[in-house]
């Protein structure tokens, strides 16, 4: 016999009986999920029950209004095995029976997901799930800035005293930022930092050089490797009392954040000293999430 449609993955489905062992409780367990009680014959005493009446069902758990009797016979016949239901039952379809086109042109979220939403991505057809946190803010789930209040005029290994993070009007930090204890700066998670220094000097006498040299550690400070250092350094031909800036950065990847640090040490401050302020930024440090660990 002809037909219009798709061919039936089945050409038959026989129903299926399940018993139950009865005692005085309203509480059971289907063999198999249902969607709802309409999927279901349930006899009791050989007597057919009302859906939602009676009893009610979903997924894999089955109430009844009324407890049984021990000694009653009870027993159920899955209506949805044989005729399809409309609803899939929970959790039984996979990426592989889901289309792409499902989520293109659909409604704008009514407001902003939080950090432990997940989305679909189609990759070539193919659907993901991404965590959103991962893509929240274009990626930048963290970035910090600290500064230097008062002037370093010796050398300090580390820099250990008079810091604060920015709390100027302009400033807002983004994540929960970094920490710091007796001069050594802990990363709040892992991933690939951009972590950057930046100094102001003040030379009092002719070829002053003032350094902050960076410091990195993968072993939680039981051996430091440095990474880079600026420099602000007064020309040998200029005069006494020139002020100058330097600044760099450099990427860190942090794939432990309890043995990956940094640390941050002013060295040759012989003449003049490395400014400092605590109401306008001279020397500090920046610390930006850019992403995942590599």
């Amino acid at each position: 016999m002809s037909y219009i449609g798709n061919q039936p993955a089945e050409s038959y489905s026989a129903f299926q009986k399940q018993d139950f062992t009865t005692s005085a409780t309203t509480s059971y367990t289907l063999d198999h999920p249902v969607a709802n009680q309409n999927e279901l014959a349930l006899f009791i005493n050989f007597v057919r029950q009302e859906p939602t009446a009676a009893y009610t069902a979903s997924g894999t758990s089955l109430t009844l209004t009324s407890a049984t009797s021990v000694g009653d016979d009870m027993y159920c016949v899955y209506l949805g095995k044989a005729v399809q239901t409309v609803n899939p039952p929970s959790g039984s379809v996979g990426s592989s029976q889901v289309a792409a086109s499902i989520i293109t042109g659909q409604t704008a979220l009514a407001s902003e997901p939080a950090d432990t939403d997940e989305f679909l991505v189609s990759d070539a057809g193919t659907l993901k799930r991404i965590d959103y946190s991962l893509i929240k803010g274009g990626g930048i789930t963290e970035a910090d800035q600290w500064r230097v209040t008062a002037n370093i005029t010796s050398n300090a290994d580390p820099i250990a005293s008079n810091l604060e993070r920015i709390d100027d009007a302009s400033f807002s930090k983004i994540g929960t930022g970094v920490s710091v204890s007796s001069g050594v700066w802990s990363f709040p998670s892992t991933g690939l930092w951009q972590v950057s220094c930046f100094l102001t000097a003040l030379g009092s006498t002719q070829a002053d050089n003032h350094i902050i040299y960076v410091y990195a550690t993968t072993n939680n400070g039981s051996a430091w490797d440095e990474i880079f250092q600026v420099c602000g350094g007064v020309n040998a031909t200029n005069a006494q009392g020139n002020q100058n800036t330097g600044y760099l950065d450099q990427f860190v990847n942090v794939t432990d954040v309890s043995n990956v640090k940094i640390k941050f040490a002013a060295n040759s401050v012989t003449n003049g000293y490395i400014m400092g302020n605590s109401a306008s930024t001279l020397t500090g440090f920046k610390f930006i999430r850019l992403g995942d660990s590599q």
